[in-house]
């Protein structure tokens, strides 16, 4: 079948296919043996129409039902091989977030028991209410910041 049979085919059901639709339905037998069976096939579709123009609705999951061998149908494939599922992807975001909260507290507790290992908080500890000659205090402050290592 030919590209402006099939690109037209929905307007001749309507009634408004444009003219070489029908010059070509014309000029190729095959395109218009297609387009007389599609015709009996819509045909009896539209017989099978209730009367009433209502759509019935489908069965309680029949959408789940559809989804599912969608997704039974990918995995069977040779592509299904590269699909891996929703399960996953739950299993990674699961994972990432046990990874981000691991991380996050590290971080918490080495700030709170880091906080006596920077130069500021070894020179606060020293204390100056204490009796020692000048010199001593200063051979101490050198040695403590020569010492301290970040």
């Amino acid at each position: 079948m030919h590209g402006i049979v099939m690109d037209e085919f929905e307007r001749h059901l309507s009634g408004d296919a444009p003219r070489a639709f029908y010059d070509h339905l014309d000029e190729c037998a095959d395109c218009a043996a297609s387009v007389a069976a599609m015709e009996e096939v819509s045909g009896c579709l539209r017989d099978l129409r209730p009367v009433d123009e209502t759509v019935p609705e489908p069965a309680l999951g029949f959408y789940n039902r559809v989804a599912g061998r969608i997704v039974e149908q990918q995995r069977t494939s040779a592509w299904g091989l590269f699909s891996p599922g929703a399960a996953f992807f739950r299993r990674i975001a699961f994972a990432s977030l046990l990874l981000l909260a691991g991380l996050g507290s590290f971080l918490a507790t080495r700030d709170s028991a880091g906080s006596g290992t920077d130069a500021i908080a070894i020179i606060a500890q020293h204390d100056p209410s204490a009796v020692h000659p000048e010199s001593a205090d200063r051979d101490r402050l050198l040695v403590t910041l020569a010492t301290y290592r970040q």
